[in-house]
């Protein structure tokens, strides 16, 4: 008798006819290889998006009236003869709270008459408590689609749950909370984890919640949400989404709570296995308990293949597969034999790949997979090769051509061939397009619908894809005829008469010798070994990998083979043998008979030897994780009858009610702190794993079928581990007959060891208790500490509740109490919440949550996990009350403790100042300037500038609002005077004449435009800063010498009309500024061209129109009541307002055409000047009262950035002092309060290099016109770093050579190291903002070779053979680090030794730039010679000089571990000249220090050693340089740059061959580089006396086009311009000043540009 199942066709029509059309099957669940199933998942038609987050997954049960379940629905469904809807979901009271009253003191003999023999579940509890415990979610009743929105949208809109939450907010608070904040923390373990207490009415947080119990005829319909991942789907596809150990312990200790939970009831899961792990999005487990889909089947269970087909009557697929002859075994090696002997065809065999690799029907975008076999270019034959498709290479590599695929494998930056799937989403539905709905089409194919566009032949199709083929093109000639109108049958070749014929030709061309020989090539390609390493290159198979292995992914390509797959026996055979058979003549062939049979039994073995260890390697494919049954069932009864008694002793007693609902222990927010609070040392102990194995015998499950599930959480920890399947079937029985555990254990680490064998024990009754594997010690406190924190997050409530509780358990103290690590592991479960569109409410939540976790979190977790959620909020446009907050400057100051100024300035700072232009919001905008002002001073000046300053330059006419050219005001009257005349004048005018001569140029409108609103900008900026100078400096720097800015422009008669009146009203600010006087002597002769031109106008006899462009600028900007229309509006504007200032008489005096203006004025604006007072009169009325004066103290009649600065609160630095706080607010000064112009040019040459700063210059000597025109990129775009090979200071540090520079993340401090009195090592530190000394180390009694600073904690760590750390403020030692001597094993001669160093060595040590430190003196191999401070990890890796690496702990003042590098030379051991990892490198673009994979050190040989971080293993080592390697530098991840005394820069991509990799070569020194330093793709080296430039973006293609690659240039002076004779001797670049520091060997410190 067959067991027929649904197929995916027919039980869509049924999901359809029981629901709703509008209900949309994504996709079938199978566990056949076959479209057979009763489990889909499903979403509303109209969700036009394919997130898991509004799918669910419906599964079809058979209604068996005698089944509990069914009973169960039954009795709440039926009421006096009527169906009725019972709802459990509604609250606490309801369903849940009804079955306690009813079944709670039901008789041990009443629970068991409930239960029949269909029943699986123990006698603890009857069904009719158990079911609503395990589904107290569960909305009960008949099924519509009316039902089914209400349960979606219940689960969408986060009610279900909400309650929970809001009683552990009130618990939280310390308030009146309820039992169901108390009856949840139960669950959680909350005292203790409780296997006895009947069931409440919660869901626990790790079962999988039941949302609908619903009947349609003969079935009951289950409804669960659709989670984006299974745990077969991380170990398949992303393995190494798993990150760490602690990882996969909080994953297991997730599932054991829900075990627990589960075999508290008395309920057993059986099928515990990695399918059966839901995990969210942030991947918390679900444990999936209910449905097992009905495969199509058949139930006989002899070893006999059954036959298939669709139950349901009259379907079209019943033919489809009736002559498949899968078995319902789903065992690798029963399937590959089967096939290899010929039993099982190709079709079948490829099928089930197809299941291996987790590809599931109906899933368009993972699909199950099979090869073209014939091009369709003739109807292929046995005895032709023509019209056959070549199975060893892929149809990627067919269509596309090797040529192609090499150079994309050559040229991309991440090598690859093939950058898709074998089978697309595109392909499989343009394939699938006649028998898909529209919609579909729509979305996968092509938004717009054209039916013409789709191949209308299986030869175009075939021509058309560059992908492979689908299992519907050999079995379903359905896919041929369109359903759409305008599509026309996909035409079959004209060899076959029908798609039935079809169908049958392309299946046995399938099935044919001729592909059966080879279709073994197309399964490495696709499935085996071909898919990795050097077998996926020579077959040109590498695909694109992901950009992020860490990401979780649910589907992906899984290699099942890692050895060649064998070909089929039958092919093999019969090509064989029939080849040699026709090949003899017939007179020979009995001579050949005894030899052929030996030929042909050799051979025979030699397939089966292959066959059957290729069947070996591959038996992970067929994993198991549970005992076959019967080994459960030989128990002795008087086993069974003190489980029974045990039992019946855990139900009686019923009437402590308290205890069995969970009525408070005494709970609140105290027990709680107590129960999240870690351990100092968390470390597990193998000892103490032991001493709890020998202990948990006495903790053993309660139960067969628990030990069963016991057995399964051992293979799925071992899993975890192991990345692969610890039992198959072969394994299993040869473990259970001998107890002889698997290869596999001993990869195990030793603490998951202790776990998985306690687990896997043979006898049941030795296993531990799932409550017995939680409290082991395998579980840190740190593991259990964030599942209580975490927990109540997964709940199904609402956002703002999730916020809500997460802020205020981290207020009261969770996160701190938890420690950095758990609150590490805790933040990405909230992050999400904060990052979230909120409420003004829910943003001081998310606003409290944040400072939390930047309060606890290490500085690298607050730059991976922090400060990525806050960009995500200051780029979201429009009001948000939560980036207002963000933009708080005590905010800002916590990141700037925590995580430093770099990472700030290279993360947030650019987010900040986009806020300010584009159309921002003014709360966000007003909060922007503030911060920027006040962090002003205290970056300095360099940083201000070159971050600050220039981006908000470069913002001009792209919509910066008034809030912007504020801040560039108030900056220059907080840095005051000079600042404004050095560094902002001279920018602000260059900006001000590009501008003005793009509008003489033919340039396309809209540059002429944006150059307008630009000039504007800088205008009005100009405006403010005019303010807060002296009328004789902006005499000297505005107006002097025919250089007045406003005049120019108001020169051009091609300026937008607006950017005149802004330029006129300026003009008269300015003039208004200075007085009568200075207004007549500089300004009016510069104004008489104007006039002139103005008065022969021929607008000044036709009258004003409105002639020219105008723009469309801000009212806040442009705020006067008078506009002009015209140029000739310039006469009204200017003329009446120069005679009030200067008077009629002086006005006409210095304008020889004033008789025709004022005719003019008089014509067309009734305007005349009388004589009787000094008012004129006219019908404008006072127009200079109507100009827009902006230095009057506003840019808008509204600047919230002054409401906040000046009268919200915000401190002013005490460092600004009285001068800063006069300065904050413009103010126009009195002509008496300034000094006179020889007064002040002799106080500012007394006071110059008194002012911080002062040696600074302004980055407009190195601007172009160009560098600003075709800027139109936000200010987050990288600004090009023009390096003038300047040198702005200079100063003696030391009175030998300076070996070592080491810069500050604030930018403000510089520490040197060389040679001091005595030739003694000191290190000094100087501060930049006046380049003098502040204090120094002395305590070294060598050369100091190399420094490194130590994060932000203020130590510095520095090298003259020993280590050195010392506090970088008070300069006291706090202790010494320096190596053993080495024993004769390992110690290599010392240097001293003449007679045993290599003339390359001597030349090496005599080189220029190595004339002292650690190699001008012997020494042995125990000396250290180089540093590196690894930050992520708070290490400190020294090399040393018999070429090995020390491991130091500086924070617990200890060494740790000595990676010893193999020795290539016998005698003379290299010494370890660099050292770098990757992701240590400040200037990554995402300024996260990545978690370093590999340290890279360089030797004195030229060698190069790549070490693994993780084993201390060499990966690589190679030779890198003909020379002493100087420098090392790993910017990127998969880069690593080398420099040498060999005169060569080389840059080494790692990603391609670790063996020896691929490098470009940079020349163009004459001499060794002695360093170099690198920022963003920008090096900058050095070689004796010269610095050089180039770039890692641009290196391979100026080598390639014969370029050296680096351009040497030689240092001059910015004040005399000499040379610089000294030699360097050490580089480091000061990144966001835009400087670079170097140190000379005659002991020079010099700052350059």
């Amino acid at each position: 008798m067959e067991e027929e199942g649904t197929c995916f066709q027919c039980l869509e029509r049924r999901i359809k006819s029981d629901w709703s059309d509008h209900l949309q099957l994504c996709y079938g669940i199978s566990d056949s290889p076959l479209p057979f199933g009763s489990s889909a998942v499903v979403q509303f038609s109209h969700s036009h998006t394919n997130s898991s987050a509004s799918q669910f997954i419906l599964s079809y049960l058979p209604a068996d009236p005698h089944h509990c379940f069914s009973k169960y629905i039954n009795q709440y469904t039926t009421q006096n003869g009527e169906e009725t809807e019972v709802t459990a979901a509604t609250g606490s009271t309801n369903l849940s709270d009804f079955l306690l009253g009813e079944s709670q003191f039901l008789s041990n003999r009443d629970r068991m008459s409930y239960e029949c023999c269909a029943c699986d579940l123990s006698a603890k509890f009857s069904c009719l408590r158990i079911i609503p415990a395990l589904a107290p979610l569960a909305h009960v009743g008949i099924s519509s689609y009316s039902t089914f929105q209400e349960i979606a949208s219940g689960f969408l809109s986060g009610t279900l749950e909400d309650h929970i939450l809001s009683s552990l907010n009130l618990l939280i608070q310390r308030k009146p909370s309820g039992k169901d904040g108390v009856n949840y923390l139960r669950l959680l373990g909350i005292t203790s984890f409780d296997e006895t207490s009947i069931p409440g009415c919660l869901r626990h947080p790790n079962i999988a919640p039941v949302l609908g119990l619903l009947k349609t005829p003969g079935y009951t319909n289950l409804l669960i949400p659709k989670t984006p991942y299974t745990l077969e789907d991380i170990l398949h596809y992303s393995p190494n989404a798993l990150k760490s150990d602690w990882n996969i312990r909080f994953l297991m200790y997730q599932l054991l709570s829900a075990l627990t939970y589960l075999h508290g009831l008395g309920v057993h899961h059986r099928n515990l296995c990695p399918s059966n792990v839901m995990l969210t999005n942030s991947c918390w487990a679900w444990l999936r308990i209910w449905d097992n889909p009905t495969l199509g089947f058949k139930s006989d269970t002899s070893c006999n293949p059954s036959r298939v087909g669709c139950c349901i009557e009259g379907c079209s697929s019943q033919g489809l597969y009736a002559d498949l002859k899968l078995s319902q075994s789903l065992d690798w090696n029963s399937q590959f034999n089967r096939w290899w002997r010929g039993e099982m065809s190709n079709f079948e065999y490829l099928l089930f790949l197809n299941k291996l690799a987790g590809r599931r029907w109906g899933d368009h975008t993972f699909h199950p997979v099979m090869p073209w076999v014939i091009d369709f270019s003739t109807k292929p034959t046995e005895d032709s090769d023509s019209g056959w498709r070549d199975l060893s290479k892929s149809k990627w590599r067919l269509a596309k051509g090797d040529e192609q695929l090499d150079f994309t494998y050559s040229t991309s930056e991440v090598p690859h061939h093939v950058s898709d799937e074998c089978l697309s989403e595109l392909a499989v539905c343009s394939y699938k397009a006649r028998r898909l709905p529209l919609s579909v089409l729509r979305m996968a194919v092509r938004s717009v619908y054209e039916p013409n566009e789709y191949p209308s032949t299986m030869q175009r199709l075939y021509q058309w894809t560059p992908d492979e083929c689908i299992p519907e093109f050999y079995c379903d000639p359905q896919i041929f005829y369109s359903q759409h109108s305008g599509m026309t049958d996909l035409a079959v070749p004209s060899w076959a008469v029908s798609p039935e014929e079809f169908i049958k030709l392309h299946r046995d061309a399938l099935e044919s010798n001729r592909v059966s020989c080879q279709i073994h090539h197309w399964i490495d390609i696709t499935f085996g070994y071909k898919m990795s390493g050097q077998a996926a290159i020579a077959a040109k198979n590498v695909m694109l990998s992901s950009s992020d292995p860490t990401k979780p992914r649910s589907i992906g390509r899984r290699q099942l083979f890692t050895q060649p797959h064998p070909a089929r026996r039958i092919s093999m055979k019969e090509t064989c043998y029939s080849a040699k058979e026709s090949a003899v003549p017939q007179h020979q062939s009995h001579e050949m008979d005894s030899e052929k049979s030996f030929l042909y039994k050799t051979t025979c073995l030699q397939e089966l030897e292959e066959a059957s260890l290729f069947s070996e390697h591959a038996r992970h494919l067929s994993p198991l994780y549970c005992h076959p049954q019967e080994n459960l069932l030989k128990q002795s009864s008087s086993l069974k009858e003190t489980h029974s008694e045990n039992l019946e002793k855990s139900a009686s007693n019923p009437h402590n009610i308290s205890h069995y609902c969970g009525f408070p222990y005494d709970v609140d927010l105290n027990s709680l702190l107590e129960h999240i609070d870690t351990q100092d040392d968390d470390s597990t102990g193998y000892q103490e794993l032991l001493l709890w194995r020998q202990k948990s015998c006495l903790s053993r499950t309660s139960f067969k079928e628990a030990a069963k599930d016991i057995f399964s959480v051992g293979c799925l920890l071992a899993e975890l581990y192991l990345r692969r399947p610890l039992f198959d079937s072969t394994s299993l029985a040869m473990y259970l007959e001998s107890g002889v555990f698997p290869a596999l254990m001993q990869e195990l680490p030793s603490h998951a060891k202790v776990l998985v064998e306690a687990c896997i024990e043979k006898d049941w009754m030795r296993r531990p208790s799932a409550k017995s594997l939680l409290e082991s010690p395998y579980f840190p406190s740190t593991v259990k500490s964030v599942y209580l924190f975490t927990a109540p997050l997964q709940l199904m409530a609402k956002d703002g509740s999730r916020l809500q509780y997460a802020a205020n358990f981290a207020k009261q103290g969770a996160l701190k109490t938890m420690g950095a690590l758990a609150a590490e592991m805790c933040a990405p479960y909230c992050l999400p919440l904060a990052s979230a569109p909120l409420s003004d409410a829910e943003s001081e939540w998310a606003y409290i949550l944040l400072k939390e976790l930047i309060k606890c979190l290490t500085p690298d977790a607050v730059k991976a996990l922090v400060l990525p959620a806050i960009q995500k909020i200051l780029q979201t446009t429009g009001y948000s009350h939560l980036k207002v907050s963000l933009l708080q400057d005590s905010f800002v100051r916590e990141i700037w403790n925590q995580i430093g100024k770099q990472a700030y300035l290279e993360i947030i700072h650019p987010l900040v100042i986009s806020n300010l232009y584009i159309s921002p919001h003014k709360s966000s905008a007003a909060a922007a300037s503030v911060l920027l002002i006040c962090s002003s001073e205290e970056l300095g000046v360099p940083i201000t500038v070159h971050q600050t300053v220039l981006p908000l330059i470069h913002c001009f006419g792209k919509g910066l609002c008034p809030d912007g050219i504020d801040v560039l005001v108030r900056i220059g009257g907080l840095l005051g005077e000079t600042f404004i005349v050095r560094q902002m004048l001279p920018l602000l005018k260059h900006v001000a004449r590009s501008c003005i001569d793009v509008s003489s140029m033919n340039k396309p409108e809209p540059v002429h435009s944006w150059s307008s609103l630009a000039l504007i900008d800088c205008l009005m900026t100009l405006d403010g800063l005019v303010t807060f100078l002296p009328k004789e400096a902006v005499v000297k720097d505005l107006i002097e010498d025919k250089s007045c800015l406003h005049v120019l422009a108001l020169m051009r008669k091609n300026l937008e009309i607006t950017a005149l009146q802004v330029a006129a009203t300026s003009l008269l600010a300015i003039c208004q500024r200075i007085g009568p006087e200075l207004t007549a002597l500089h300004v009016l002769p510069q104004l008489k061209e104007l006039f002139d031109e103005l008065a022969f106008s021929q607008e000044s006899f036709n009258g004003s129109g409105s002639l020219g462009k105008s723009l469309k600028v801000s009212k806040s900007k442009v705020n006067g009541d008078f506009q002009i229309g015209s140029r000739m509006d310039l006469v009204l504007l200017l003329y009446p307002s120069f005679s009030s200032l200067l008077g009629i008489e002086k006005l006409r005096q210095c304008c020889a055409t004033w008789l025709l203006l004022e005719q003019f004025l008089l014509r067309f604006h009734n305007w005349k000047w009388e004589y009787t007072g000094e008012s004129p009169r006219s019908g404008v009325e006072n127009v200079f009262a109507k100009v827009p004066l902006l230095t009057k103290g506003s840019t808008s009649d509204y600047s919230p950035a002054k409401l906040l600065l000046n009268g919200v609160g915000w401190s002013i630095p005490q460092s600004q002092g009285i001068r800063g706080t006069k300065n904050l607010t413009p103010q126009r000064r009195s002509v008496n309060a300034y000094q006179s112009s020889v007064q002040t040019h002799e106080a500012a040459s007394n006071h110059f290099k008194s002012e911080p700063w002062f040696w600074f210059p302004s980055p407009a000597a190195s601007w172009d016109g160009s560098d600003l025109l075709g800027r139109f990129g936000c200010p987050k775009d990288e600004f090009p770093w023009k390096i003038r090979a300047s040198v702005l200071s200079s100063v003696r540090a030391h009175q030998g050579a300076l070996r070592s520079l080491a810069v500050c993340q604030d930018e403000n401090t510089i520490f040197t190291a060389g040679i001091g009195p005595g030739f003694k090592g000191t290190v000094q530190k100087w501060d930049l903002t006046r380049i003098n000394c502040l204090s120094g180390y002395y305590g070294h009694e060598e050369v100091v070779n190399d420094m490194c600073i130590l994060s932000l904690s203020g130590r510095i760590a520095s090298c003259d053979g020993t280590i050195h750390v010392w506090n970088s403020q008070t300069g006291k030692l706090i202790s010494v680090f320096s190596e053993p001597p080495t024993d004769s094993l390992h110690l290599a001669s010392p240097l001293s030794s003449p007679s045993k160093i290599s003339a390359d060595h001597i030349d090496m040590l005599n080189s220029n730039t190595l004339t002292s430190g650690v190699l001008a003196s012997s020494f042995d191999g125990s000396l250290y010679t180089c540093t590196n401070y690894l930050e992520l990890v708070e290490k400190l890796v020294v090399g040393t000089g018999n070429g090995s690496l020390r491991f130091i702990d500086v924070s617990q003042g200890r060494m740790l571990h000595l990676w010893k590098g193999e020795f290539s030379e016998s005698v003379f051991p290299s010494l370890v000249s660099a050292i770098c990892s990757c992701g240590s490198e400040k200037g990554q673009g995402n300024g996260v220090s990545a978690s370093p994979h590999w340290i890279a050190a360089g030797l004195s040989s030229g060698q190069c050693r790549l070490f693994d971080m993780r084993s201390g293993n060499v990966i690589s080592c190679w030779r890198a340089h003909d020379g002493y390697v100087t420098e090392l530098a790993a910017p990127e991840e998969h880069l690593l740059v080398s420099s040498s005394l060999d005169r060569t820069l080389r840059i080494w991509d790692l990603r391609r061959n670790l063996t020896m990799p691929v490098s470009v070569t940079l020349k163009g020194h004459s001499d060794g580089v002695s360093g170099f330093s690198v920022w963003g793709q920008d090096v900058i080296s050095i070689s004796r006396n010269k610095i050089g430039l180039s770039s890692l973006a641009t290196a391979a293609d100026e080598v390639q086009d014969g370029q050296h690659g680096i351009i040497p240039q030689k240092l001059y002076s910015s004040d005399h311009g000499s040379r610089n004779m000294s030699v360097l001797s050490s580089i480091s670049i000061i990144p966001f000043s835009r400087l670079f520091a170097v140190g000379t060997e005659d002991g020079y410190l010099r700052i350059c540009c």
